[in-house]
């Protein structure tokens, strides 16, 4: 399978995705090979290469709401996630400071020896193509919680180390949905039903002894699950001043920059700064590390022509020291960038940006529309979200 890793691409992979849309609502839970009812643009819409409201937009514009309504309703998922998380950031600090060591059996597991044909076989393609179908997550998530009895954290930093689309918000809270952490009293059991019926017959033939281990299920439920409260109801806002010389920062967490206004600004420097320390300490795969280098070189080279000047790339192991030698060099006055969403880089962020403006520089950071749109929205559960945000997608003129 092929994943873009550039916005060109992206959009080649949308525009040839839009002609089978509609059949998506119907044929999206099936697991076959090359997964051709899906889009495949997830790593892309993760990482900004396209946006979310920019993939429904497209997808609405070529067929009447109703018939592509589930495909948009899913790309929504997405955003509610990472809204709701951004409201909660306690939640991720919880996941990312617990101690839980991984089991030998996790390792195991994670290698494609786990016993069972089926999940070995899903562990195998994670591994090789940093990619599962949405429902093989969700199985392999309750296999690994509900059958082998393994924590839900161990299982989440499995996906995070390999998913090229890996996502703070969505793979975490994803996770502890299907442990009955999310949605309290409720867990997500993987059913011998369910995955006869969905996973295609040929390909699971030579693997159906895995099937006894979903014959019935039983969960395994929380000690507790509390409701989650929300901590930060509002944004803290740090508008950038026009005035001053000023260094925008490309990273991975928006990689399509050059798709906002910003001439307001007087950007006299730009970069291409990667977060190479997160994927050092949460074992970014090396097929992930491959995909976001050359996803950041795409944003360079794009940004570069725009702007008309040249952009420099760079994936240091410190940025903090990266954006100090950075201003000094070009004599920069502020650093502005998109604000990043709960993640590794919003923790590395909340420890620089003091230091940045102890060292003289202002920051100023920019947020999309559609994010300070949805966010508020995500106050409680998925359905009331998508009743608003399907209203805003239909407004007349939206």
């Amino acid at each position: 399978m092929d994943f873009a890793s550039t916005r060109d691409a992206a959009l080649a992979r949308l525009e040839a995705f839009v002609e089978t849309a509609p059949r998506y609502g119907r044929e999206r839970n099936f697991v076959k090979p090359g997964h051709p009812a899906v889009s495949r643009l997830s790593p892309a819409i993760r990482h900004r290469l396209i946006s979310e409201d920019e993939v429904a937009r497209r997808v609405m514009a070529a067929h009447p709401f109703p018939v592509v309504e589930k495909f948009v309703q899913e790309v929504y998922w997405r955003t509610y996630w990472k809204s709701w998380l951004s409201l909660r950031p306690q939640v991720w600090t919880a996941f990312t400071q617990d101690s839980i060591p991984e089991p030998a059996r996790a390792r195991e597991v994670e290698a494609g020896r786990s016993g069972n044909p089926i999940i070995d076989r899903f562990a195998r393609e994670l591994a090789e193509t940093g990619y599962l179908h949405n429902h093989a997550r969700m199985w392999v998530a309750a296999w690994w919680i509900h059958q082998a009895r393994l924590p839900w954290q161990a299982g989440a930093r499995w996906f995070f180390r390999h998913l090229l689309d890996a996502d703070p918000a969505s793979n975490t809270l994803s996770w502890r949905w299907v442990a009955g952490l999310q949605t309290p009293g409720k867990t997500y059991l993987a059913r011998r039903s369910n995955l006869e019926t969905y996973i295609d017959a040929d390909w699971l033939e030579p693997l159906s002894e895995g099937l006894a281990d979903f014959e019935h299920p039983q969960a395994r439920l929380p000690d507790s699950a509390p409701r989650e409260e929300i901590r930060l109801p509002e944004l803290p806002r740090l508008e950038p001043d026009p005035c001053l010389r000023t260094g925008l920062w490309i990273h991975e967490e928006d990689l399509s920059v050059e798709t906002l206004d910003w001439d307001h600004l007087a950007i006299s420097s730009i970069r291409a700064l990667g977060q190479a320390s997160a994927w050092h300490i949460h074992g970014a795969s090396p097929s992930r590390r491959a995909w976001l280098q050359a996803a950041l070189q795409d944003a360079a080279q794009r940004t570069s022509v725009k702007w008309n000047q040249p952009v420099v790339m760079n994936s240091p192991m410190s940025l903090e020291r990266a954006v100090l030698d950075w201003a000094e060099e070009c004599g920069l006055e502020q650093i502005v960038l998109m604000r990043p969403a709960p993640g590794p880089l919003a923790d590395e962020w909340a420890a620089l940006q003091p230091r940045l403006e102890t060292a003289g520089l202002r920051v100023g950071l920019r947020d999309r529309g559609e994010d300070l749109d949805c966010r508020p929205l995500a106050r409680a559960g998925f359905f009331g979200f998508w009743e608003k945000v399907r209203d805003r997608l239909q407004a007349p003129g939206s």
